[in-house]
C-alpha cells in the first residue's frame, strides 16, 4: 500500500463527512445561501494567503532545484490559479481584492493556518507535505464527487464555476503530482515517522472539516 493510500484510509471517515456536509450538499444543489458562500470565499482567500507561505518554507527547506521549483509551482497555483475563481465571485459581490486585505480571519482560519506554518517551521519536507496535502487533495475529491453525483444539478448552478475548478483535469493533475511527490518522499519511513505524519495529515483533515463548519455556521 502506498503511503498516501494509508493516509486516506486513516482519514476516510472524515473525508466521507465532507460530502455529507450541509455546505457541500447545498452548494452542489445550488441552494446554499449566497451570503454564506461570500463569507466562505473571504475566509478561503485569507487562508490561501497563509497557505502559500507554507509552500515558501518548502522552497527554503528544499535541497534540490527540482524540489524548489515544485514548491514554487505550488505557491503560484495557490496565489494565482486558485484565487482566481474567488476573485471573480467576490467581484460579483462588490468586493475587490484590496478590500480582502482589510478583512479579519476567523479563529478557525487562524488556527488552521498557524498549525500548518508551525509544522513547516519545525519540521522538514515530509511534515510540510503531510500538513498541506489534505487541502489540495480533499478539494479535488469533493469537486470530482460533486461533478459525478450532482451533474444534473450543475447546469446554471451559481456554484458551477467553483465545482469546475476543483473537478478540472488541471487541478487533478496538480493533486496527483502532490500525491506522487508525497509517496516518493515518504517511501522509507520508520514506524515512528509514519505515525507522526499520519497524525499531521489527520489533524489537517479535521481542520478542513472545521473550516466547512465555520463556513456554514458563519462562526467568527
Amino acid at each position: 500500500m502506498k503511503f498516501t493510500e494509508y493516509l486516506f484510509e486513516e482519514s476516510k471517515e472524515i473525508w466521507e463527512g465532507y460530502l455529507n456536509h450541509p455546505f457541500i450538499k447545498e452548494l452542489a444543489n445550488g441552494t446554499l445561501p449566497k451570503e454564506k458562500f461570500k463569507n466562505y470565499l473571504i475566509q478561503d482567500y485569507l487562508y490561501l494567503k497563509e497557505y502559500s507561505k507554507v509552500f515558501c518554507l518548502g522552497v527554503i527547506k528544499a535541497s534540490t532545484m527540482e524540489e524548489m521549483r515544485f514548491f514554487y509551482n505550488a505557491i503560484k497555483g495557490s496565489m494565482d490559479d486558485e484565487t482566481a475563481v474567488h476573485i471573480t465571485y467576490l467581484k460579483n459581490f462588490g468586493i475587490k481584492p484590496t478590500d480582502l486585505e482589510r478583512c479579519e480571519s476567523t479563529l478557525i482560519t487562524k488556527s488552521y493556518t498557524s498549525y500548518m506554518k508551525g509544522e513547516a517551521l519545525t519540521g522538514e519536507l515530509k511534515e510540510i507535505a503531510a500538513a498541506v496535502l489534505p487541502c489540495t487533495w480533499s478539494y479535488n475529491y469533493i469537486g470530482m464527487e460533486i461533478a459525478k453525483r450532482y451533474k444534473d444539478n450543475l447546469k446554471g448552478n451559481f456554484y458551477e464555476p467553483w465545482v469546475e475548478v476543483y473537478s478540472s483535469q488541471s487541478y487533478k493533475d496538480f493533486t496527483d503530482e502532490w500525491i506522487e511527490y508525497t509517496d516518493n518522499l515518504c517511501s522509507n519511513l520508520t514506524e515512528k515517522e509514519k505515525e507522526k505524519l499520519r497524525d499531521i495529515f489527520v489533524t489537517s483533515s479535521i481542520y478542513e472539516m472545521q473550516f466547512w463548519d465555520m463556513a456554514y455556521e458563519e462562526v467568527k
